[in-house]
Formats: structure tokens, sequence, C-alpha cells
């Protein structure tokens, strides 16, 4: 019914049975509407879980619709919503499993106190070989009777059957345990245990289909969707924390190694510094001590730059001299 509901208002609209009067203050319901349920938006509802069940939580408060869900996903602000809508998930997720685990608690702590039962005691040989025995008469004495009934001889016949009567009577005191046995016996096989999953009491050892049954049943199920969803989000949420702490540790890294680049670089600009500094004050402490000595090198440097200078002076007078000449002998021709 939900489905064909769905796939009229995906080809009609949601409006389709309105009057125009109520058309007029119709307003279309978005994903993002506060009426609509982000559960079933992002992953599934747990209310739809338990449907019939002794965990049946009702029905949803809010509108789970198919199309809105379609909407949802196609939308460019989904990847942006989808971890809001799915920590509101698992936050009530959380809050179902809590109270489930409290009744599970609750559960294991009943079957601790329960009594272990004794098994029952097995008859001894010797009640076995006369049981064999009485077994044996009583087969013998049916036959007879059988062939005196057969004859007529009724008063024989039932003379036998009281002895019959007599010998079965011993084989059941032979045979019947006390009634505490019997109702040991069976709670013995009616052992009960308990389901991690979803709580349930369960039979111990329980034939095959009514475990399958058990497996596959709504309960079972809704409560192993819940469990793997928080599984999966918790794992999910660790990895983003573990790969965030790593990326701070890598920009921690990145950072230090900046830092020592930066420290080096003033480092060595403060010994180039210091360096400068003290030749130049090598020098000065050097001109104090020996004041011949530096003037001699300078009256040295200023030979050498006056020498140089008239080196250059001579240079531009023979270049000079030579062009002239050169530029006298071309006016003659």
């Amino acid at each position: 019914m939900d489905a064909q509901r769905a796939l009229l208002d995906e080809l009609m609209g949601a409006a389709r049975n309105l009057t125009e009067e109520e058309k007029k203050g119709y307003r279309e319901i978005r994903w993002d509407d506060k009426e609509v349920c982000r559960f079933y938006m992002v992953r599934f509802c747990p209310h739809d879980l338990f449907v019939n069940t002794r965990s049946d939580l009702g029905a949803c408060p809010k509108v789970h619709d198919l199309k809105l869900k379609e909407s949802f996903e196609k939308s460019p602000r989904h990847d942006s919503h989808v971890p809001k809508f799915e920590a509101e998930l698992a936050h009530y997720c959380e809050k179902l499993v809590a109270d489930l685990d409290r009744k599970v608690r609750r559960g294991r702590e009943r079957l601790a106190q329960e009594v272990e039962i004794p098994s029952p005691p097995l008859i001894s040989a010797e009640k076995s070989e006369q049981l064999s025995v009485l077994e044996d008469k009583i087969k013998n004495l049916l036959e007879q009777v059988e062939s005196l009934g057969e004859a007529g001889k009724v008063d024989e016949a039932e003379a036998l059957m009281r002895k019959v009567e007599m010998l079965n009577a011993e084989k059941t005191a032979l045979t019947q345990q006390p009634q505490q046995d019997k109702v040991l016996m069976m709670a013995q096989e009616k052992k009960m245990a308990l389901c991690e999953v979803c709580g349930s009491f369960l039979i111990e050892n329980d034939a095959a289909e009514r475990t399958q049954s058990h497996v596959t049943g709504k309960q079972h199920m809704g409560y192993g969707t819940i469990r793997d969803f928080l599984a999966e989000y918790k794992a999910a949420k660790e990895k983003a924390i573990e790969e965030e702490r790593l990326a701070r540790e890598r920009e921690a890294e990145e950072q230090r190694k900046l830092r020592e680049r930066e420290y080096g670089n003033r480092r060595r600009s403060i010994e180039s510094v210091d360096r400068d500094r003290y030749r130049d004050r090598d020098h000065d402490r050097e001109r104090e001590q020996y004041p011949e000595r530096n003037r001699d090198r300078e009256r040295s440097r200023d030979r050498s730059s006056r020498e140089r200078l008239e080196d250059g002076r001579r240079s531009d007078w023979k270049y000079n001299s030579s062009r002239n000449r050169r530029e006298g002998r071309r006016d003659r021709y």
C-alpha cells in the first residue's frame, strides 16, 4: 500500500486528492523539513524494525517518503547533512541498545541463580535383569490368555489376566521414578539460554528449525541491524579521529622543521654579522697597535691607485695620439 501511494505521489503529486481550495493553503514537504524522519533519510528508522514484536516501538511520528529520500540523496547538501543525521541516529540507537543490555544483564543474573539440575540416576543391572524376566513372563501369559479366550475358557483367561496385571504393577514399581525426578528431567531437557543479540530467552539445544526461526525473526534481525550500524559508525568515527590526529602530527612536524630552518637562517645571519664585526674590530685594533704598518699599507694602496690612474692616462694619451696620426694621414690623401 505504501509503495503504491509513493508511486502515485511521484506521478501525480502529493496533493492529487486535494480540492482547489485545499491546494491554495497546501505546502509541499521537503526533505529538510522538521516533520520528515531524518533516520529514514540517512539509513533506517528503528520504528520500522520491530513491527508486531515484543519490542515494537509503535509507528514513527514523522514522515517516511521514498520520494523525499531520493530527493535528499540527489541534493548537493547530501554529504554535508549525512554526518549530522547519522550522529542523531547513533544517539537514538545507543539508548535502545543500553536498555536492551540492561535487560540482558538481568536475564543473565536470573539464569545464574537457577540451581544446577542433576541428571536422573540410571537403572541398575539388577533391576534391568528383573525387568527383562517380568517382560518375558507377561508376554507368555498374554499368549496363554489369547489361546484360552479362543477356546472359550473365560474363567481361566481372567485368572491369567489378573496375574498379568500384578506383573505389570511390579514392572511399574521398578521402572517408575519419583515425581521429583520426572520434574527435574523435564527441566533438564528444557534448560533456558539467553540470546545476547536481542535479549530473548531460548531453549538450550533446541531444534534447528526453531533456532533458525528465531535468528530470522524481526526482533533478532532488528537489533542485529542496530548493533551492526553502531559498530560501523564507531569504527568510522575512530578512523576519522585517528586521521585527524595524524594530520595534526604531520602539521606539527612541518611547523617544527620550518622553525628549525628559520632558526638556522637567523643563526647564520647573526654569525655573518658577528664575523664582520670581529674583523672590523681586529682591523681597528691592529691600526691602533701598529700605526706605522697601517700608514705604510695605506701609502701602498694610495701609490697603487695613483699608478693605475697614471697608467690609464698614458694609455688614453697613446690611443688619442695614434688616432690623430691616422686621421691626419687620411686628410693628406
